[in-house]
């Protein structure tokens, strides 16, 4: 039998609506960490070693449980039945039109309003390929989020000796529907409040045209020649002073990307920090925390409660959003009765 390299922990982090939230963390023998906690399944610490050997966390999290569903951001939860933005909350299976609930406008954000994120899912250390790791299960059910069928739902992270965290979605209706989650995970890899000197490499010769809702037209447009252009690797402030006169000022984009191979690289290049998305779906979605401001409900740890611009960088690996309108983008349905999986790595080097 392998012995286990990788050790697990379970804490309580605290109270949410009377439902005690847990913190599940797995170490390696690098001193390498990560923890997800039950409200959201959501990403909540990445800690790696640091040259003072002490450890840092590369990812933009809250003091308590109760500031996540607070201000919108989605910090490192989990979004869900699918990510993205759907047109006007409607999607369409065998020419049947079905209307969700909206929550941004007239679109359906992330999942709604009772999406996955607002869920406390119930969580679990197993053994995964003789490995501890974090399991999170939930039931979607369609009277609460009104998409079509119950959704039977898992979410398991591991961290193996070599750095690498897993991320693997699993999910199963009773019925015909969409299923296209992420992490909306904001990393920022320096020693700063921002990630403006961050290097992005993205390996996407087209982005997604959008219209005046954030939703795609349909329309594929070529990064060349554009701010859009990470195919070489960019600096993150250059792309965004270069987009800062349009409505988002900074980033809130979609790329199209290859499935199965490495997608993203970004790094900080004062602390030679990285990370190495990749990803089995066709979409890669940059979210630059444009409009983060220090209001109360901001609450994050690494600026000791304060909001502000660009303090991270959201890196959202998915599939085209709003799929059933586009024949172009790919698919995201899951057949009735069928069991459907996607997966995420992010490969960190520090």
């Amino acid at each position: 039998m392998t012995e286990s390299k990788i050790t697990a922990t379970t804490t309580q982090l605290d109270t949410y609506q009377d439902k005690p939230i847990y913190e599940f963390t797995l170490t390696n023998q690098n001193n390498v960490s990560i923890s997800a906690i039950s409200l959201g399944a959501t990403f909540y610490k990445l800690l790696v070693p640091t040259k003072t050997q002490q450890r840092t966390n590369l990812i933009l999290n809250f003091f308590n449980s109760a500031d996540y569903p607070k201000n919108g951001s989605f910090a490192g939860m989990a979004v869900g039945r699918t990510a993205g933005r759907i047109g006007d909350g409607q999607i369409i299976l065998d020419q049947q039109t079905y209307q969700l609930p909206q929550n941004e406008g007239t679109t359906t954000l992330h999942g709604g309003p009772n999406g996955f994120s607002s869920e406390v899912w119930n969580g679990s250390i197993v053994i995964k390929d003789g490995q501890p790791a974090i399991l999170f299960h939930h039931l979607q059910k369609s009277e609460d989020d009104g998409f079509p069928g119950d959704l039977d739902t898992t979410i398991m992270y591991q961290l193996t000796e070599n750095d690498e965290v897993k991320v693997t979605f699993t999910g199963r209706s009773t019925a015909k529907t969409v299923f296209n989650p992420t992490i909306h995970t904001y990393f920022n890899l320096g020693d700063t409040e921002d990630i403006l000197e961050h290097q992005l490499l993205i390996r996407a010769a087209e982005h997604l045209e959008l219209d005046a809702k954030n939703v795609p037209t349909g329309q594929f447009l070529e990064v060349d020649e554009t701010p859009f252009n990470f195919q070489n690797g960019q600096r993150l402030g250059t792309a965004i002073d270069a987009v800062k006169d349009t409505p988002h000022h900074g980033f809130d984009d979609i790329f199209k990307v290859t499935p199965n191979t490495k997608i993203a690289k970004l790094t900080d290049p004062a602390t030679q920090r990285s990370v190495t998305i990749t990803s089995d779906r066709n979409a890669l979605v940059i979210f630059t925390a444009n409009e983060f401001s220090e209001k109360e409900d901001m609450n994050f740890v690494r600026t000791n409660g304060v909001g502000k611009p660009y303090m991270g960088v959201a890196m959202e690996a998915q599939n085209l959003p709003d799929t059933t309108k586009h024949n172009n983008f790919g698919s995201d349905i899951l057949p009735a009765n069928e069991t459907v999986q996607h997966h995420i790595s992010y490969k960190v080097s520090y």
